[in-house]
């Protein structure tokens, strides 16, 4: 991390887990532990029928409500989608973009990515954009040319001014919800071509203030030594962030060296 140039911010990424009445029930239990002073921005990424119970919950708090996905277009025909002005309105702030499962289960390829990178900055909201690679992809030696084409791609058309409400999260594919994770030199690695490519896009003073995120399965063991590298800048944490005091121990974990 680098608080110097850049924000820190743990996010939980829930997935289709909880209801509305157990976010409220994890809100009451995590806000008992929250620190009082402000270490990191800390983010919950909620199934869309749970927003109004988190937003509720979590008001007057520190904690910023996202949302898991969001549809390109601002309106229409698209039975079951929702719009990043939708999400806007309620309150939202944050919003998960091309996370793998979405590539995988829905179809989203680069492209559709980028659309809706715009999407969501059109909106106002700060969209986590998820770059990662298959174990396949990794063992074959192409990991660094995948993720700069995940990332140009995704931020093609952004300007720089846009840029300070881009967060980007590398999740290896492999890491996700297996327990495995990369080693914490390894996922710094990627962290770094990341900031590299965004200089070679953007410069210098963009690359050092944009936040780059580890995705794979960060838990409260490992999250010291993965938040020590000083191109990752917090987390999008899965499993860990369904219960409040694994997903304290990492915020916890962020505020080292303070």
């Amino acid at each position: 991390m680098n608080r110097k140039y850049r924000k820190t911010i743990i996010s939980g990424n829930w997935k289709m887990n909880k209801t509305a009445s157990q976010t409220k029930a994890f809100a009451e239990e995590l806000k008992t532990i929250l620190p009082k002073t402000k270490w990191c921005e800390v983010v919950l990424c909620v199934p869309y029928v749970n927003i109004p119970a988190a937003l509720k919950a979590f008001r007057d708090t520190r904690v910023a409500i996202g949302a898991e996905n969001l549809h390109a277009e601002s309106s229409g025909a698209f039975t079951g989608e929702v719009s990043a002005d939708m999400l806007k309105d309620l309150g939202v702030k944050y919003v998960i973009v091309g996370h793998s499962e979405r590539r995988w289960y829905g179809g989203e390829d680069d492209l559709a990515v980028n659309r809706k990178v715009h999407a969501a900055l059109s909106a106002g909201l700060h969209p986590i954009v998820c770059v990662g690679e298959s174990l396949e992809q990794r063992n074959l030696g192409v990991t660094g040319e995948l993720i700069a084409l995940q990332v140009k791609t995704a931020l093609s058309g952004v300007p720089a001014d846009r840029m300070r409400r881009v967060v980007i999260a590398y999740e290896p594919i492999w890491a996700i919800g297996t327990g495995e994770n990369a080693r914490a030199e390894q996922a710094n690695e990627v962290c770094q071509s990341i900031r590299t490519v965004v200089r070679k896009l953007y410069g210098a003073r963009v690359a050092r203030s944009v936040t780059i995120l580890y995705g794979g399965s960060m838990n409260e063991q490992n999250a010291y030594e993965l938040l020590a590298q000083p191109d990752v800048d917090g987390g999008l944490i899965g499993a860990a962030s369904l219960d409040a005091e694994p997903f304290m121990a990492i915020i916890n974990a962020s505020n080292q060296g303070e």
